[in-house]
């Protein structure tokens, strides 16, 4: 049984989840002992001035359980709309254009309606336009163009690259825009819903939406980390560099280890990434080691001559990030001046 309430007199209901926080995790909300749910209502109440929306009026239900349409499902939308009806929402619409995304909607979400972008709006309290990062300011802005229902209802994407200026168009048509971008690659298997346990979300929203986007970011499992608007290019770049360029560098190393002899590069790396790592994350640029922390010109000639002998289109990013490294090694007084030196001679890009 459901009823509508005007959205100020949404109640916190007993049987609800109670969202236990994690150290560091500094939500006002969460330190109270407050559900998720009931700050949804209340931060929705704020911005909407009593707009009415669904409250759900049994113990076990959410107090604020939102019609979730997707547009774009594919492996990142169709791992939130499981995380989202996990925690008590519903996906009601989605617009796939692909064969496999249609798959996803029907074998994940059997009740959701296959429509087109509009319908989704017409449909959902709480629309995620999860596609790629360059279809999504066209994807806004057409919708707004042909007078698209925006009005009253949240607009998520979930893309790194962009804040939400980029949802401009349909906040002029009244929608109320965030950005949450879960900081996790999802390759479309049954364990995608999982992997969002845990994990960081970038958020952006205007100051009235956050407590409501930090909700649904603990809803769904994750940790909800707060970026300006100004700093979203330089975010999804650090995510970049470490990320992408991680699977470039392995792949890489993988290569020259073969080029050396070794029969199964991927079994010789797995440790010593994983210590690499560990290291980095824990101790930062004092977890350094190898040739370049120690000032060890010789080893790093040697490498130059032997990379430029057998992966010669690998030897400019070797010398950009041996560079690097010894910038940082030097700022962290791991190198002295004179060593740091005498590698950027050996570095340099002279032959």
């Amino acid at each position: 049984m459901q009823s509508f309430h005007g959205l100020g007199r949404g109640r916190r209901r007993p049987g609800g989840r109670r969202l236990v926080g994690r150290d560091g995790l500094s939500l006002t909300a969460l330190r109270a002992g407050a559900e998720a749910g009931t700050i949804l209502v209340r931060a929705l109440a704020s911005v909407r001035g009593g707009c009415p929306v669904l409250v759900e009026t049994g113990t076990n239900e959410h107090p604020a359980r939102l019609k979730v349409g997707i547009v774009g499902p594919g492996r990142a939308g169709t791992a939130l709309g499981r995380a989202l009806a996990r925690a008590g929402h519903e996906v009601v619409a989605a617009a796939a254009v692909s064969e496999q995304s249609k798959l996803r909607v029907s074998e994940h979400f059997p009740r959701a309606r296959l429509t087109d972008s509009a319908g989704v709006l017409g449909a959902a309290d709480l629309v995620l336009l999860t596609v790629p990062d360059d279809v999504l300011p066209s994807l806004v802005e057409g919708l707004a163009a042909t007078d698209a229902p925006y009005a009253g209802r949240l607009i998520a994407h979930a893309s790194g690259a962009h804040g939400i200026r980029v949802l401009d168009p349909a906040t002029r048509a009244g929608a109320l825009p965030l950005a949450l971008h879960p900081v996790m690659t999802f390759t479309g298997r049954e364990d995608d819903v999982d992997r969002i346990k845990g994990v960081s979300f970038g958020v952006t929203a205007p100051d009235q939406l956050r407590p409501a986007a930090e909700a649904l970011v603990i809803e769904m499992g994750g940790e909800p980390v707060f970026i300006p608007e100004e700093n979203r290019a330089l975010y999804h770049a650090a995510l970049a560099f470490a990320a992408n360029h991680l699977v470039t560098l392995v792949s890489q190393a993988a290569s020259l280890l073969r080029e050396a002899g070794a029969e199964n590069p991927n079994r010789m790396l797995g440790p010593l990434l994983g210590a690499a790592l560990d290291n980095a994350l824990r101790f930062g640029d004092a977890g350094l080691t190898g040739p370049v922390a120690r000032g060890d010109d010789g080893t790093v000639a040697a490498h130059v001559a032997a990379i430029g002998a057998h992966e010669p289109a690998a030897l400019p990013a070797y010398r950009a990030l041996a560079r690097l490294t010894a910038d940082r090694a030097l700022a962290a007084g791991m190198l002295s001046a004179s060593d740091a030196e005498r590698l950027l001679d050996v570095l340099g890009e002279h032959r």
